[in-house]
């Protein structure tokens, strides 16, 4: 399936999805509201099928959070890049996805514990690399730490 084709079949089932292309991969934003159909069809609908989520990441942009998901399918041999826009900087969260993909059971924990990302339904929300005293998400940008170096 060409990149195009893939813009296609994408819009079709979810005609809110924009996309980017100036990247390595094709990028799609998907609202939150369709985030949890999306991420299921991208992974049972036989003409995608992608089978393995090799990265999960946030990103502040301090008025917002953004959930990055990378995707391939090894069947198809295509690339997609999802990400979903968290408006709540306070209390951030999404649904699970470890259900769909097994290796976002650590990947969310990660996201857990450095950004402060709830993942609705995760079997085991826990911080993975933070002792459990420890205050803060070290990956915010309104992180601060009184060892940080100012410039």
């Amino acid at each position: 399936m060409t990149t195009e084709e893939l813009k296609l079949s994408v819009t079709a089932l979810f005609p809110a999805a924009t996309f980017d292309e100036t990247g390595e991969f094709l990028n799609v934003m998907i609202s939150p509201a369709d985030f949890r159909p999306a991420m299921k069809a991208l992974r049972h609908k036989e003409e995608w099928n992608f089978d393995f989520l090799f990265c999960l990441t946030c990103i502040d942009w301090k008025t917002h959070l953004m959930m990055v998901y990378h995707l391939i399918s090894k069947q198809h041999r295509h690339v997609l890049v999802v990400k979903v826009k968290l408006d709540n900087v306070t209390t951030p969260e999404i649904e699970t996805v470890c259900d769909i993909w097994k290796t976002a059971i650590f990947h969310e924990r990660e996201v857990f514990d450095l950004f402060g990302v709830n993942f609705k339904n995760h079997p085991d929300m826990r911080r993975i690399l933070l002792d459990d005293a420890w205050e803060g998400f070290p990956l915010r940008k309104n992180y601060v730490d009184e060892n940080m170096i100012s410039l």
